[in-house]
């Protein structure tokens, strides 16, 4: 029988000590910020959290941390709701974190928010200069669907169904990332997609949304093996 995922939700600290320098924390890294008329704001979150979990069932060797739920969503800022704390307190946030954790083997940084890459990436840099080990890995996707479209409306029919409004989803820019960027950078979200959404949430569906996290949870945990204490 598998046993179950470490969670330091669940854990009391003897619990923990004697195991975890041979252990990987993975710190799921998420955002607070809006997913179209349809969506809720912590969608990010939300698969971030599930593909973790599914990584600790696997390995042994994972512990489990709380998810990260703001990060750096300055993009999406001109929708009411949005929380951001920005690039650079992303990156001193993670860089903080990480160093409070050597209590472990290794940390894993597990991002389903594009807005968190380049952030991570420099925390990541900072850290393994200072000799510190930690890993990152973030979900691949269509760069014409790169926000509450198709692929996030499906994993959230997947993963939570009663958060979906489906009746309220509109197609959005269906534009490539690349294409769109510039008027992104300069304008936000918002100039771009005044629904908020890139790509077209309306066919979305929920086998589609299982079959799409079995695949990112499928490479994260293939990915993994390069992490083992």
């Amino acid at each position: 029988m598998t046993p179950p995922p470490r969670r330091l939700a669940d854990l009391p600290w003897p619990q923990l000590a004697e195991s975890a320098a041979r252990s990987v924390l993975v710190v799921p890294l998420g955002a607070t910020e809006q997913h179209g008329p349809h969506l809720p704001f912590t969608v990010d979150t939300d698969i971030a959290g599930a593909l973790a979990e599914r990584l600790a069932r696997a390995r042994e060797w994972v512990v489990l941390a709380p998810p990260v739920a703001y990060g750096s969503s300055g993009e999406h800022s001109g929708f009411p709701g949005t929380l951001s704390i920005g690039r650079e307190a992303t990156e001193l946030l993670l860089t903080e974190l990480v160093r409070s954790a050597d209590a472990f083997a290794a940390v894993g940084l597990v991002s389903a928010h594009g807005g968190n890459a380049v952030p991570v990436r420099r925390a990541v840099a900072r850290l393994r200069r200072e000799g510190r080990t930690v890993h990152f890995w973030e979900p691949s996707g269509d760069p014409a669907d790169s926000h509450a479209g198709r692929a996030e409306t499906s994993a959230m029919l997947a993963l939570r169904p009663g958060a979906v409004r489906e009746d309220l989803a509109v197609t959005g820019e269906l534009r490539p990332l690349s294409q769109v960027m510039g008027a992104l950078r300069a304008g936000g979200v918002r100039a771009v997609a005044p629904s908020g959404v890139l790509g077209d949430p309306t066919a979305a569906d929920a086998d589609e949304g299982r079959r799409l996290l079995d695949a990112w949870a499928a490479e994260l945990i293939r990915i993994s093996g390069n992490w083992r204490p």
